[in-house]
């Protein structure tokens, strides 16, 4: 089984787009977001901007593995369904992750009924993912290595034949090494140390 060691998200936030339907605007704004905190700052922040607005509806997935992908989706007062999983919708349309939608309504005098209003969330979050960079990542895996002086050499062999990024390095009384590499090599990689006496390789994350 290959492992899947890239994701898609966006580069950064996006310009607000509008879409009208019965004298209702929809504001779709798309946000890279790595944490439910950040999810709740941006939320926050178009509370204040919008707050005239009748509702802030969204949906984010976070993480980088999709066992352990991290996801919620809000109608914030709509009705059951009719936002929150339209939003959701998109964002697995286009497969992102590390993502928070936000589409912000002010109700225009005419209901729209659920079918409107679930045509009107999935399309504004269309366009917020389109005018949006989207972006594909590599999953990087972080080792600590740690040597004495004898063996540094054979170390940095490795180092540089497979291409890997030191991060950081401590030479006192014995050599710490961080590296990273990408998370499909992880093990390979991992292993070629492991053959060398007195040296010792520990996964960060």
């Amino acid at each position: 089984m290959t492992l899947t060691d890239t994701y898609k998200t966006i580069q950064k936030a996006s310009e607000p787009v509008l879409f009208k339907d019965k004298n209702s605007k929809f504001f779709g704004y798309a946000f890279p977001v790595t944490t439910e905190e950040a999810v709740k700052d941006n939320l926050d922040y178009l509370k204040k901007k919008h707050h005239t607005a009748g509702h802030w509806c969204y949906a984010y997935q976070l993480g980088t593995d999709p066992k352990q992908f991290q996801f919620r989706a809000n109608d914030d007062g709509e009705p059951n369904n009719s936002a929150g999983m339209p939003i959701y919708g998109q964002i697995q349309s286009f497969q992102l992750t590390n993502i928070l939608i936000v589409v912000v309504r002010y109700f225009g005098g005419v209901k729209l009924g659920v079918g409107g209003l679930i045509n009107a969330y999935k399309t504004t979050s269309q366009m917020a993912i389109e005018a949006s960079k989207t972006v594909t990542r590599t999953i990087k895996k972080q080792y600590l290595v740690t040597c004495d002086y004898k063996n540094l050499n054979k170390v940095m062999r490795i180092i540089k034949e497979n291409n890997l990024k030191i991060t950081d390095q401590t030479l006192a009384l014995d050599c710490q090494i961080i590296f990273s590499v990408r998370l499909k090599n992880s093990e390979s990689v991992a292993a070629k140390f492991k053959t060398i006496y007195e040296v010792s390789i520990k996964a960060l994350n």
